[in-house]
């Protein structure tokens, strides 16, 4: 049976006070929900996008559930998920480079991590033909993909509940309990199989959204 180990309202300054921003973003609250945009102009492509890192480091064999509401597009959205330093250390030790939120950073720097890509309406095939995209890094692996059955802004009227089961060798993503892919990790093909690590909330500039009731369970 599930354990509940992790529970964020991000309704409120608080709720996010340990939380650890890498970029510059705007982070406001309305109507009690973490709302995250660029503070940079998307104009200067990389150096406008961030990540929002939970403070907390988790176990392998979890299940991660947030609430998602896009609110203005083009743009994207990212969980990173099992973050660690390519060592072993933490994300945040002093002997990794610094990153600013450039993408490069992440998938091609001192970190491995899986991250799913959600919302992905930036590039003009991206916004034709919907997707969920689930990366691996080191190394920018596109290991699997499925079907983004979120609808573009204009007619989204309730937050959309997304799930990620992540075990030793095996991911799951669903949105709203409709399964877009399933991964199995042979822990050979695309590097060892990733296990405890932090987890991190990545937009792409213009895009705006909102996040509430994050959860995470040990199964």
């Amino acid at each position: 049976m599930a354990e509940l180990i992790y529970e964020n309202a991000l309704s409120c300054e608080d709720d996010v006070k340990d939380f650890v921003l890498e970029g510059q973003a705007k982070i406001s609250f309305p109507e009690g929900k973490l709302r995250l945009e660029n503070a940079l102009q998307a104009e200067q492509g990389q150096k406008a996008n961030y990540v929002f890192w939970c403070d907390k480091i988790f176990p392998d064999n979890i299940e991660i559930t947030w609430n998602f509401k896009p609110i203005r597009e083009p743009g994207l959205a990212i969980l990173f998920f099992a973050a660690k330093g390519k060592n072993g250390e933490s994300i945040f030790d002093e002997s990794l480079a610094p990153r600013t939120g450039e993408y490069p950073l992440y998938h091609h720097g001192d970190i491995n991590a899986f991250h799913v890509s959600y919302f992905r309406r930036k590039e003009p095939d991206e916004r034709s033909f919907h997707t969920c995209n689930l990366r691996k890094s080191y190394g920018f692996y596109l290991v699997s993909q499925g079907a983004d059955p979120i609808p573009d802004v204009q007619d989204v009227t309730e937050p959309y509940r997304l799930k990620l089961v992540k075990r030793t060798d095996r991911v799951e993503f669903y949105v709203n309990d409709l399964m877009s892919f399933a991964y199995d990790d042979d822990g050979t093909t695309y590097g060892p199989c990733l296990t405890d690590g932090r987890i991190g909330f990545r937009q792409l500039a213009p895009m705006v959204g909102e996040y509430s009731d994050l959860k995470v369970y040990k199964l």
